[in-house]
């Protein structure tokens, strides 16, 4: 049972990682806050990361009770969660960095904003359609209170990572360069992807039995 748990979250972790795409977002990051100091770019990368739990973790606590509310089933929301995903998985794999989850409003207004650590980057940069939708399915299906405590870890651990990435972001896209992080990209919406299509997959197989 351990094991099984263990496995558990690390797909999650994996899928937050594919989901977010955090070194493709690193570009973003560094464009947004090329004009602070050393000091200032990492307060905002904390201020995003703590953001990304927050949210993440409020959907985990709150996600079963919203689906509750409008009457929502697990499984089609798995469905319409990995459809989303699929969306976001195959703009990844276009190379497209970041125009999936961010409009043209919400970058211009990014502009004029001084704290930008919540908006662009915690929401809905990071924490964005896909990263919630996954949170809520997986915190949905394994709704024990162990279970929760896990997965609300997974979140902790998931944002502590993109901050240390996000504080060596221009080293890492000085290293990787654009290419790089193109490659790095693509994999993830594959990764994404195959996420999408396993969420779709449980879904349908629960709402049609005959499809099994």
């Amino acid at each position: 049972m351990p094991s099984l748990e263990l496995a558990i979250f690390l797909q999650f972790f994996v899928g937050l990682i594919a989901a977010v795409n955090p070194i493709g977002i690193m570009p973003i990051f560094v464009s947004l806050t090329s004009h602070m100091s050393p000091e200032e770019r990492n307060k905002t990368a904390l201020t995003a990361n703590i953001g990304v739990a927050v949210i993440l973790t409020v959907s985990l606590l709150a996600g079963q009770m919203l689906l509750d509310m409008f009457s929502i089933s697990l499984d089609s929301f798995r469905v319409a969660g990995g459809l989303l995903l699929l969306t976001i998985a195959f703009s990844m794999m276009s190379g497209k960095l970041g125009e999936d989850k961010q409009n043209k409003e919400e970058r211009s207004e990014s502009i004029s904003r001084e704290q930008i650590g919540v908006v662009p980057l915690a929401m809905p940069l990071m924490a964005g359609p896909g990263a919630i939708s996954s949170t809520i399915v997986y915190g949905s299906r394994h709704p024990d209170m162990a279970s929760t405590v896990g997965i609300a870890l997974t979140i902790v651990l998931f944002a502590t990572s993109c901050w240390l990435l996000f504080r060596a972001a221009p080293l890492i896209v000085r290293v990787l360069g654009q290419t790089g992080i193109n490659v790095i990209t693509r994999i993830m919406g594959l990764i994404l992807a195959a996420l999408g299509i396993e969420f779709i997959a449980n879904g349908l197989r629960a709402l049609f039995p005959g499809l099994a």
